[in-house]
């Protein structure tokens, strides 16, 4: 089959993030011109050219499988093999992007890191310059996955697979690991412990603001340190670490005045996954999703800033959105008045009880059209609003489309 209209649509869309898709063949030719960077590689040896990065990325290339990469230099690239009619293929590549803004301090801090020379720092800032910036990666994957749900048949159909501090090459000035000089010097030990557990002490801080960016970043250098061992078992490690994490951000999560039940519902979400991991490399992924969700929770559910009353309301709302939200029912329990309520509401949330509300249930509505088969009007229930006409004219007020218009556009994306 034939998917130029919907490879174009999707150029399309990548543009307005300065990206693009490109298809390239075996000899790297590709189907529309490639720009002038290539690989911040190239900056610092001439063996390091796109041609390098891209060999690596055909050795591990199989079909129906989106490889999302993170370089040592925090540069990401998507890569995946786009299937044509006569049975060929070729290679998809989208990038090199960012998620952070790179400042000379941070790249003082790498050029230490990999003892390259201070000399080079004019020239890797001004490449990070010029690649784009995108601090809220799930809008390309969202395009990249909808995209591939098509041209694979379904998403049931691929899989994806995450690599962070990916070196395509090896070259004397790069170290691939921050490891312990010698683990019988105690002052070396002791230093190189300081310095973990003050990343760490930071990672929980970025968490428990919702600092996604900043979070991910101090999760790539804190994944480059060597833990404990406690078993032989490679496996094992890695889910005690998990475990370890796991805790770690249900107090980070909680510092940052999320409420118990969301936490404890998002944690033992993780506790399943943690046991049904099958390999340190998905593994390590799931390390870098908890770290992303986590944040998302406090971004999501945090109360700092609110007064008490508030927070039991909101609380309220969240524990089940199909109870009676209705201001004179919650004023009631709380045992105030209800246009109190109403006024000190709309101070400290910036909207009215009813506003704040039918958000909350339209954004439930908006998961189960996401995640089930359900009928429109079992989802209008779950999401605490039984008439089925109104359900509609608010989903369609907020949304900007009705449920069905939505579902629609899920099923037949282009």
């Amino acid at each position: 089959m034939n998917y130029q209209v919907e490879l174009n649509f999707v150029r399309e869309l990548l543009k307005t993030y300065r990206l693009n898709l490109y298809l390239f063949d075996d000899k790297l030719n590709s189907d529309i011109p490639f720009p002038e960077y290539n690989w911040i590689g190239e900056i610092l040896t001439k063996e390091a050219s796109f041609s390098t990065v891209f060999q690596t990325f055909k050795k591990y290339c199989t079909p129906n499988v989106i490889y999302q990469v993170e370089d040592g230099f925090l540069c990401h690239h998507i890569v995946f093999l786009f299937p044509f009619e006569d049975g060929t293929t070729k290679y998809a590549y989208i990038g090199p992007y960012t998620q952070e803004t790179m400042n000379k301090q941070q790249i003082a801090k790498m050029a230490e890191k990999y003892r390259f020379p201070t000399e080079y720092i004019p020239k890797i800032e001004e490449y990070y310059q010029s690649i784009p910036l995108i601090a809220e990666e799930t809008y390309i994957q969202s395009i990249i996955y909808t995209f591939c749900s098509t041209i694979f048949g379904g998403e049931d159909n691929f899989t994806t697979k995450q690599y962070a501090d990916f070196y395509p090459i090896n070259f004397d000035m790069i170290s691939k690991s921050i490891a312990i000089k010698d683990p019988l010097d105690p002052i070396s030990n002791a230093f190189y412990l300081e310095d973990r557990y003050d990343v760490e002490r930071k990672l929980m801080q970025a968490v428990s603001v919702g600092q996604i960016p900043k979070a991910e970043l101090l999760f790539t250098t804190l994944s480059k340190y060597q833990f404990e061992s406690r078993s032989s078992n490679a496996l094992r490690n890695v889910k005690n670490y998990l475990i370890i994490l796991n805790t770690l951000l249900r107090v980070a999560a909680r510092n940052g005045d999320v409420p118990p039940f969301h936490i404890d519902k998002l944690s033992s979400a993780f506790a399943h996954k943690i046991e049904a991991t099958t390999s340190t490399n998905t593994g390590m992924a799931l390390m870098k999703e908890m770290v992303r969700k986590y944040c998302l929770l406090v971004k999501n559910h945090s109360m700092k800033g609110y007064s008490l009353l508030i927070r039991k309301v909101l609380t309220q709302i969240d524990y089940d959105l199909t109870a009676d939200l209705g201001l004179k029912n919650l004023a009631a329990q709380l045992n105030i008045n209800p246009s109190y309520l109403s006024t000190l509401f709309k101070k400290e949330t910036g909207f009215t009880l009813t506003e704040y509300v039918n958000q909350k249930r339209i954004e439930h509505a908006v998961f189960l059209l996401n995640s089930s088969n359900l009928q429109i009007q079992m989802i209008a229930q779950y999401s605490g609003i039984a008439d089925v006409n109104y359900f509609t004219k608010t989903f369609k007020k907020i949304i900007g489309i009705t449920p069905k218009e939505y579902r629609d556009r899920i099923t037949n994306p282009f």
